[in-house]
């Protein structure tokens, strides 16, 4: 996520998608076209499966959150035409013919192009009640509140933005990504729309859901371009897609399979693996140097209270990269840590910049920092590990520094991404809602009255009182 905020990751144009004309992967311009369908036989590997879906949003996943409202209309244009398409390669796809239009949709979070839209993209961040958990009694407090901590966090967040050139580069790079993976399911005989939706900022993951509408899909598969599963990352992009099929018709009968994580799958371990052992490679010791993985952090209580399988996930990742490096004989130590914390509240441990005052301490030389839970490059990795983080490090005695990049179009890589869209196919089927529980309607006639009351006390301290507003501006910054 975005640097000195809880989440980044990229934007593009406004419900973007890749369409039958020429197409940028990764700095080269191919000439794609669109047709496809699938029919698949294959068991899945990953993370995938349908949800069950509350009226209210809710799921076994995460808690509901509120469809963030569009902020501006932009035009997109695609030219998804019915086709046919027969499988026989290797993944053991059918060879039945069928008539069906096939659309994958990335989701991410988001990031600012400009430094004009670092407040805006913030406000929207901190609207969103998975980052900001109130309580429910206080919950109508989310936008006022979240007002008020982008209009401080702003100046500070320019400045980070500011050092990488002025905007997060998540856009352009996401784009790549889906170029990449366009030409990676053709490659599989599948030939599928791409579409790009942020949770934060443009192209929002409502106006991608218009054009799938739009172009008339008839099968989706969800990709979080996440490979762990956080309720503050996958969780409320996927319920922004829950909201929309308890009200739309249309998504309500789509056949949709949503992957939910997959950072288990082969490729994607042997990726990694293939970076970190390469940049291993040039230091003058390579054995000496610690693998140091930091991961982007998340509150304590999302674990403990909210049930997030992040921290679990998150470890088990670790594991199997590791395992795959000592398969090839590499025995470096390793360590992971948790960053880009932000507030007074207590977040997973242990914190990346303290472990590397640690390090550094118990006299460690030569450390490779691995951004483990970023697939892009962006602010958390070009500004905060590239420069604050190296910065701490090398003041603290570390003496050779390297970090790994993040995967961006590593071709491995996007073939394990195909691969999975490819399996994730046969388990798509229309998601599941049900109607409201009684017990819920009653709560919500019960807590009227005392949220009006106790909420506009709250909302006149927060807002009205110089003295706190004063000093909660200092805890933030």
């Amino acid at each position: 996520m975005e640097r000195g905020v809880l989440g980044s990751r990229c934007a593009a144009g406004a419900g973007h998608i890749l369409g039958k004309k020429s197409a940028t992967s990764c700095g080269k311009t191919t000439s794609t076209s669109f047709a496809g369908s699938t029919k698949h036989e294959q068991n899945l590997h990953g993370n995938v499966k349908p949800l069950q879906l509350a009226a209210n949003g809710s799921s076994c996943l995460a808690n509901t959150s509120p469809v963030l409202k569009k902020q501006r209309n932009l035009s997109a244009r695609s030219s998804s035409a019915e086709v046919v398409t027969t499988f026989d390669d290797a993944k053991g796809v059918s060879s039945s013919v069928v008539e069906e239009k096939i659309g994958v949709l990335l989701l991410n979070l988001g990031g600012p192009e400009t430094l004009d839209d670092v407040q805006p993209f913030l406000f929207n961040l901190f609207a969103d009640p998975d980052i900001i958990r109130l309580p429910r009694l206080f919950r109508f407090l989310q936008r006022p509140l979240a007002k008020l901590i982008s209009t401080f966090r702003a100046p500070k967040s320019k400045e980070g933005y500011a050092s990488i050139g002025g905007g997060s580069p998540l856009r352009k790079i996401t784009d790549e990504q889906a170029n990449a993976l366009k030409i990676a399911l053709e490659k599989k005989n599948l030939h599928a729309n791409i579409y790009v939706g942020m949770r934060y900022w443009y192209p929002f993951t409502e106006e991608a859901i218009d054009q799938i509408k739009n172009d008339k899909i008839t099968k989706l598969v969800v990709l979080p371009l996440y490979p762990q599963y956080s309720i503050s990352t996958s969780g409320s992009s996927i319920r922004v897609l829950q909201n929309i099929v308890k009200e739309d018709s249309y998504f309500a009968g789509l056949p949709i399979s949503i992957i939910e994580s997959w950072y288990q799958r082969d490729g994607y371990v042997k990726s990694m693996a293939d970076l970190i052992e390469k940049e291993l490679s040039a230091f003058s010791n390579p054995e000496e140097a610690m693998i140091f993985f930091s991961a982007h952090g998340v509150p304590l209580t999302y674990v403990e209270d909210a049930g997030d399988p992040y921290r679990d996930q998150m470890e088990d990742c670790i594991t199997l990269i590791m395992g795959e490096l000592r398969s090839r004989g590499i025995l470096n130590s390793h360590t992971l840590a948790y960053q880009s914390r932000v507030g007074p509240v207590q977040w997973l441990k242990p914190y990346t910049d303290e472990v590397l005052v640690e390090l550094g301490q118990k006299g460690v030389k030569s450390l490779l920092a691995v951004p483990v839970s970023f697939v892009s490059e962006h602010i958390e990795t070009l500004e905060e590990i590239d420069m604050e983080y190296k910065e701490l490090a090398l003041e603290s005695g570390i003496e050779n520094w390297g970090r790994v990049p993040a995967l961006g179009c590593t071709s491995t890589f996007i073939s394990d991404l195909a691969d999975a869209v490819v399996e994730a196919l046969p388990a798509a089927s229309a998601l599941v809602t049900r109607k409201p529980d009684d017990t819920d309607s009653d709560l919500d006639l019960m807590h009227y009255l005392s949220k009006m009351f106790l909420g506009s006390i709250l909302a006149f301290i927060l807002l009205l009182s110089p003295r706190l507003i004063s000093a909660f501006r200092n805890t933030m910054l």
